[in-house]
């Protein structure tokens, strides 16, 4: 029996294995967004307790809570406060002091209101905040 001189063939596995490599780092289609959500079950603080921007987050967390629990707090609270998205920092007097918070939430009640879905409106919010330092 002969040995087969895989040499010519090198090229041929080696495009292969980078096609399955780039093929497997591709973004993954969201199916259900409720596998986005982090789990905030507490109810929002009133945003009668609040003025100007602040009042409006504080509502868009009202009216949009599903939204705002699917979306990561570029503030990094979950690290620090335990928070499970950003939802959690409208649970409390988090969001008053963090402009990451409020503007977080106001984008994404302005791309709900556009009628972009949860997907969508993560994907953009990430794009904007995830190169933040802070």
């Amino acid at each position: 029996m002969s040995k087969m001189n895989l040499k010519p063939a090198a090229p041929v596995i080696f495009a292969f294995l980078m096609l399955f490599a780039l093929a497997s780092c591709s973004k993954t289609v969201v199916k259900d967004a409720s596998s986005l959500r982090g789990g905030e079950t507490r109810p929002t603080l009133s945003p009668l307790n609040y003025t100007g921007p602040t009042a409006l987050a504080y509502q868009a967390a009202r009216e949009i809570p599903e939204v705002l629990d699917s979306l990561y707090c570029y503030c990094d609270c979950a690290k620090h406060s335990g928070h499970k998205s950003l939802l959690s920092c409208y649970v409390d007097e988090h969001a008053v002091h963090c402009d990451i918070c409020i503007e977080e939430a106001l984008m994404a009640y302005d791309l709900h209101k556009q009628g972009k879905d949860v997907a969508a409106i993560r994907g953009e919010v990430d794009s904007r905040f995830s190169h933040s330092v802070h």
